[in-house]
């Protein structure tokens, strides 16, 4: 059994900074990317920012300089930080684990997303 947890939404006032967790537990065998989305115009949702096992990350334009991604393998958690929120960062942000798991020894694909964590910025 394989899990994700997410944590760290609220209400934030514009300017502010909040900090999301993501962590997988359960029957891991490795895990190559993690990364936070939320929902955008005309897609289900859009990249906000990913990491690879190696510590490559990627951002998407307009939170460039503002956010923060980081990980800790050994714990196989994730991090967002986010600083300069503006009312426009307000969504639900879901956590994805892309990597394999193990069931019954042998190796499954994993991707895995989470339920959401509500981030708004609003005075």
């Amino acid at each position: 059994q394989v899990r994700l947890v997410e944590s760290g939404g609220g209400l934030v006032q514009p300017g502010g900074s909040l900090r999301l967790s993501c962590g997988v537990s359960g029957s891991i065998s490795s895990i190559n990317a993690m990364g936070w989305y939320r929902p955008a115009p005309g897609k289900e949702r859009e990249l906000v920012a990913a990491i690879t096992s190696d510590g490559t990350t990627n951002y998407a334009d307009s939170v460039k300089g503002r956010f923060t991604i980081s990980r800790d393998n050994g714990k196989n958690t994730v991090y967002l930080q986010m600083t300069s929120l503006k009312p426009e960062d307000t969504a639900v942000y879901y956590c994805n684990a892309v990597g394999a798991q193990i069931q019954r020894g042998l190796n499954y694909p994993l991707n895995l997303w989470g339920q959401g964590t509500q981030v708004t910025v609003s005075s």
